[in-house]
């Protein structure tokens, strides 16, 4: 019975593992004198950071882009403890987009008792608010007017989706996009601001994994933006650091 009990227990607390991951995002920061930018994975208004050893070893291949006026370069990421980080950082007038297309299938018993999900988290980091074409599967991108971002799924905008407006602090704005995919927020405070937005697609498919390809039945998109205002009122402070996953 005891050993019953020890193996539910087991299985519970991996269910919850795999939950927690699956709802967690991906965002880009880049830090003042740092040699580059740093891909996260946890909660940004939480101040959870996932670190390795831990959760942040269950990103697969996060690949990045830096879109540039005067090109474009892509670069496989490195994982250190407390993020994935990039050899380069976004300056004035440039941005980067990343993604993880490598995140372990999931087990969906509700749709199926062979059923798998993806997971696909991705990100985009811009220093301005000139209009921007989608570039991500799932992606938010910025119309050219302060404030406002779309949404956009396989280069279509996305209507009645949910964006979540969050800073260090915890503070959180949300609204839905609109029949163009549009949402505006106005952004008080100085400092990073990280847009969150979700889409569930239920057509099955196949992707190709580290071990070749695998067939899917769902795929979960979240996708974040990043953007640190220069101007207006000062930051509120930052919330206390939450404790990484094991």
């Amino acid at each position: 019975m005891h050993k019953l009990i020890h193996t539910l227990a087991l299985l519970t607390l991996g269910s919850l593992t795999a939950a927690s991951a699956q709802a967690h995002q991906i965002w880009l920061e880049q830090a003042p004198g740092a040699e580059g930018a740093t891909l996260n994975f946890g909660e940004f208004g939480d101040n959870l950071r996932e670190t390795s050893p831990g959760l942040l070893d269950k990103l697969g291949r996060p690949m990045a882009t830096l879109l540039s006026p005067r090109g474009e370069r892509q670069q496989a990421l490195t994982k250190k403890p407390h993020g994935f980080v990039l050899p380069f950082q976004a300056a004035q007038g440039e941005s980067i987009v990343a993604e993880d297309a490598q995140y372990p299938l999931y087990a969906m018993p509700q749709v199926g008792p062979q059923a798998k999900g993806w997971y696909v988290p991705a990100a985009r980091l811009v220093t301005q608010w000139t209009a921007q074409p989608p570039r991500l599967t799932f992606d938010l991108v910025t119309t050219g007017t302060p404030g406002e971002l779309k949404v956009v799924f396989k280069g279509q905008a996305l209507a009645k989706v949910k964006v979540n407006l969050v800073t260090a602090s915890g503070w959180a704005k949300e609204a839905r996009s609109d029949e163009q995919g549009l949402v505006k927020f106005d952004l008080p405070w100085r400092g990073t601001y990280v847009a969150e937005a979700s889409h569930s697609d239920k057509t099955p498919g196949e992707r190709t994994g580290l071990q070749g390809p695998e067939k899917y039945d769902a795929a979960s998109y979240v996708t974040t933006l990043t953007y640190v205002q220069a101007d207006g009122l000062p930051a509120l402070p930052a919330s206390p650091a939450a404790t990484p996953s094991r």
